[in-house]
């Protein structure tokens, strides 16, 4: 079945604006390296954060390492309020939500979120991201944390992937600083704790509702290739990173490539929204020159001798789209996992296109909105405590 006319006039729109992008980019790729970064377009405007519970979510920007523009927006649900709370959706808070002192609070798991966009475009805070991110907090009841990474060609390969690991490590050390002021009885914002990393003070939303030994890594697009990275830097690191724990990974239509074409690399070479064409027009603004080849690591996660040993990857959900040139990637790596005996099932959405669930355009969707669905009850799987008790 193909997608309805209106669904293929603005994909047409939508390829012509991205290539038209891509080709910028191009042109002024060797003039605009800058190691500090980027993390947004100016055609890719954000939507601001706002920390009081609007629609049963309250967000709030962070910017956590001063050598780079890597930012992160946190979406905290209204869940972890106490039912007595004067926090009400509709309520207007002074300086948005901020947890009461002394007081034992909800405790939520962690969802690390990579956006899409070819490693150029996108960020944590566009319209569409956030709108999938509030959702995702809302059906899973986790503090959901979107990484705004380094974009490409201003901070090529390997920034975004850094970035993730540095997120991670971050939330380790978020959840060490925490544990420590409340062992010794801190009260307040935690003033007085001051580390290299360039945090000052412990994130109050993570450190009195956020469980890091409850995270889950979900990856959008190429935003699935950095997830996959990071899962793989955190088997490797294991108790490194204690208290945090990577407990699975969700892969939403990965942008994996590789240098022997598929099935669905030659038929759907032309398919919606990305085709194959303006995605290699992204590839060559985010891998170096010099290092560009179809099975870089970055792209092929099945290229011979990268490790860890796929028996070791966490839980692994990985979803395909019918039209997705992509598809057959995700596939195969998907079949890999459990070859590997890794619970790594696979959801092929039908009538469905690469970020099918993530547009703008397509998020109310009967497919985006039966995905959020279906990724919600593997979520719960994983992060669920015994007998379905709160940890407070």
């Amino acid at each position: 079945m193909m997608p309805s006319l209106s669904l293929q006039l603005q994909s047409l729109f939508f390829k012509y604006h991205l290539r038209h992008q891509l080709q910028t980019l191009t042109q002024t790729q060797e003039e605009t390296r800058d190691q500090f970064g980027t993390t947004s377009r100016p055609d890719h405007p954000s939507v601001p954060a706002n920390p009081t519970f609007q629609n049963g979510v309250a967000t709030k920007d962070l910017h956590i390492d001063p050598l780079s523009s890597l930012s992160l927006r946190i979406f905290l649900p209204e869940t972890v309020l106490p039912k007595d709370s004067t926090f009400g959706s509709d309520g207007v808070v002074y300086g948005g939500y901020s947890p009461p002192i002394g007081k034992r609070h909800r405790k939520l798991p962690i969802m690390l979120q990579f956006h899409g966009g070819g490693f150029v475009i996108g960020s944590n805070g566009t319209a569409c991201n956030d709108a999938f991110c509030r959702r995702m907090a809302k059906l899973c009841d986790v503090i959901v944390v979107a990484v705004g990474y380094r974009l490409a060609p201003e901070s090529p390969y390997p920034a975004a992937f850094e970035d993730g690991m540095l997120v991670l490590n971050w939330l380790a050390k978020q959840a060490n600083l925490a544990a420590v002021r409340n062992r010794n009885g801190r009260k307040g914002n935690g003033s007085g704790i001051f580390d290299s990393f360039g945090s000052s003070m412990v994130e109050p939303w993570l450190a009195a509702h956020g469980e890091p030994s409850r995270c889950i890594l979900l990856g959008v697009s190429c935003g699935a290739n950095i997830a996959d990275y990071v899962a793989r830097q955190a088997v490797e690191a294991s108790s490194l990173l204690d208290p945090l724990k990577v407990v699975a990974q969700i892969l939403m239509y990965p942008f994996f490539i590789g240098s022997v074409p598929n099935k669905s690399e030659i038929k759907l070479a032309n398919s919606y929204f990305y085709d194959k064409a303006t995605c290699m027009m992204a590839w060559k603004l985010f891998l170096p020159k010099e290092e560009f080849y179809l099975d870089h690591p970055a792209g092929n996660p099945l290229v011979p001798g990268r490790g860890p040993p796929l028996k070791t990857m966490p839980p692994t959900l990985t979803i395909v789209a019918e039209h997705d040139w992509m598809r057959d990637r995700g596939i195969a790596y998907s079949e890999a996992l459990r070859k590997a005996n890794v619970d790594a099932p696979l959801l092929e959405y039908k009538n469905a296109v690469h970020e099918f669930a993530t547009l703008n355009v397509l998020l109310q969707t009967p497919q985006a909105l039966a995905c959020a669905d279906d990724i919600t009850i593997w979520v719960k799987k994983y992060i669920s405590l015994r007998g379905g008790e709160f940890s407070y």
